[in-house]
């Protein structure tokens, strides 16, 4: 059985943390083995169901309690998805870095939604409004930036600051993105070493460097990212094996530190429940971290 602690910060910021998530230990509920080489990302579908992506062109949806495969949904290319999230309505969207374009599966039916040009798309999140914002990288790696589209229309783009400068790194970094429930839109950037979130306007709130002493003191390199019903901001800590959990103004909380290996993708169901991929070894583990 595996071993499962919590690696808490030091006393002064252990008592200014809630004392709902304090006494409670996260544990594992589940082992979800998915059959992929390997594997990148997951998204709830519901209490009972997850959609994952790995390195196939094929979109997995599995049953949680009973860990058996329910359906694939084939690429509308056959190329291999980059990201995929769930809309409020149950759809699967999925963005196709190759041919520029957000696709979603209604009814099994794959139609495209945005295509874009000069710009190819990383990562896309369905937000609580029925949006989808993606994050976008120019076709020279140079610029990357966050657009709101609602259905094909784009209504926003997020790329500076106040004082004009990028506010996302430049480069081909994995970047991840999530909207928190007081709509502040968080995204985690590898490369940058950096979780960045601005508000629903634009504005950079502040930016999260990661927390020492790490649980392997190792750069902290942060890959998926998601957010839970008390506006908790969760990033998966991939060389450090851990989680980190922070308020929703930047304010380092804990970690989950509980025998995780190369965690990458993250999501969180409507009970607070966590789904963390395991990228190396192809699993999703599911993990109760608060009462």
């Amino acid at each position: 059985m595996s071993k499962v602690f919590v690696v808490m910060p030091n006393l002064e910021e252990y008592k200014k943390l809630p004392q709902k998530i304090l006494p409670f230990l996260p544990k594992f509920i589940t082992t979800i083995h998915t059959g992929y080489g390997e594997l990148y990302n997951v998204a709830c579908l519901s209490d009972e169901e997850i959609w994952t992506r790995g390195d196939k062109n094929t979109m997995k949806l599995f049953s949680i309690n009973q860990g058996s495969l329910l359906k694939s949904i084939t690429t509308k290319l056959g190329n291999l998805p980059k990201d995929l999230a769930v809309t409020n309505s149950g759809d699967l969207v999925y963005a196709d870095y190759y041919d520029r374009t957000v696709n979603i599966v209604k009814n099994e039916e794959i139609q495209t939604v945005i295509r874009l040009q000069n710009w190819k798309p990383e990562r896309v999140c369905s937000t609580s409004s029925g949006d989808l914002l993606v994050i976008m990288i120019s076709d020279d790696y140079r610029h990357s930036k966050v657009v709101r589209y609602s259905g094909s229309t784009e209504t926003q783009t997020i790329q500076f600051d106040d004082q004009g400068r990028p506010l996302y790194s430049f480069g081909y970094y994995n970047k991840y993105i999530s909207e928190n429930r007081n709509l502040d839109i968080c995204v985690a950037i590898n490369g940058a070493n950096a979780v960045v979130v601005v508000n629903q306007a634009g504005k950079l709130r502040f930016r999260y460097t990661g927390h020492t002493p790490a649980p392997k003191s190792q750069p902290f390199h942060p890959r998926g990212i998601t957010t839970d019903n008390q506006s908790h901001i969760l990033t998966a800590d991939y060389d450090n094996h851990c989680v980190h959990i922070i308020d929703q103004d930047g304010e380092f909380l804990r970690y989950i530190d509980c025998g995780l290996r190369y965690p990458r993708g993250l999501c969180i169901d409507a009970n607070d429940n966590l789904f963390v991929v395991q990228y190396r070894n192809k699993i999703v583990k599911k993990i109760k971290y608060q009462q």
